[in-house]
């Protein structure tokens, strides 16, 4: 029997903006804040209550898809048989509690291991970036521009300042003469909207050292999808049960960066 991805796509987009009117409507209450694996690493009770409201709608939907989530509701996914939706409830935890924007909903739906579907969504702003396979991207039903090749000298790259200071992950010295060469830096704290700015033409590169799979799900499809390469830093397919490096970039400007700055 053939999957109806129409069905799933509309079913996807209604639950992602319902969870994204439940998230505003949590601006005004208090936060029940934890830490998880160090003083960085937060989650909220808004991550795991949206993480929930997920999982109880595709599994009354679709009985059959599995679900992987941050967060640890969903199945227990060693394989990506069948069809498997990979799910970050909030994807940038640290700027929802911060500062109530720079966070994203994230979902990636894969079959047998190929991307099929993904959506990040901009809950402040309001936009929904979503892709599916052989059918392009779009940014709220406008379709999103095929990427266009840019110059390192030209180009504003998405990376997080720990990359080039001491760290455990990355000498500093690979990536500090790439930021004085490009045209500008930024950070945003969330690796979801750092990838829907390179799939809008908003960003031309985005490199970091450690991704989990729910952060780049939604984001490596769309991305794809509007002709960005997505791999890890040095240009291997990523693993999408396990955490990876991560570059994103433009055609052209993605060969440029591993041959000048990684692999030399």
């Amino acid at each position: 029997m053939s999957t109806n991805w129409e069905q799933i796509n509309e079913y996807a987009q209604q639950w992602i903006k319902e969870a994204g009117d439940r998230i505003q409507e949590t601006f005004e209450k208090e936060l029940t804040v934890q830490t998880k694996s160090n003083r960085k690493d937060l989650v909220t009770n808004v991550d795991k209550e949206t993480e929930q409201f997920f999982i109880e709608r595709i599994k009354e939907t679709f009985p059959t898809h599995r679900v992987l989530g941050e967060e640890g509701f969903g199945d227990d996914v060693s394989a990506l048989d069948g069809i498997v939706w990979i799910i970050d409830p909030i994807d940038g935890t640290m700027n929802f509690i911060h500062q109530q924007r720079n966070f994203a909903i994230s979902i990636g739906i894969f079959q047998n291991g190929i991307g099929m579907l993904g959506y990040i969504y901009d809950v402040v702003h309001d936009e929904l970036y979503y892709a599916q396979k052989g059918k392009g991207a779009f940014l709220n039903d406008q379709p999103l521009p095929r990427l266009q090749p840019v110059s390192i000298r030209e180009a504003i790259i998405s990376l997080n300042a720990t990359w080039v200071t001491e760290n455990m992950r990355i000498d500093p010295k690979v990536l500090a003469p790439l930021v004085k060469e490009a045209r500008g830096t930024r950070s945003y704290g969330s690796a979801a909207l750092e990838m829907a700015y390179v799939a809008a033409g908003r960003l031309d590169a985005y490199i970091t050292m450690r991704l989990s799979p729910w952060d780049f799900a939604g984001g490596l499809i769309i991305v794809e999808e509007v002709g960005g390469i997505v791999t890890n830093l040095y240009g291997e397919p990523l693993h999408l049960l396990g955490q990876n490096s991560v570059f994103v970039s433009k055609p052209g400007l993605h060969e440029e960066i591993l041959t000048q700055y990684i692999r030399k």
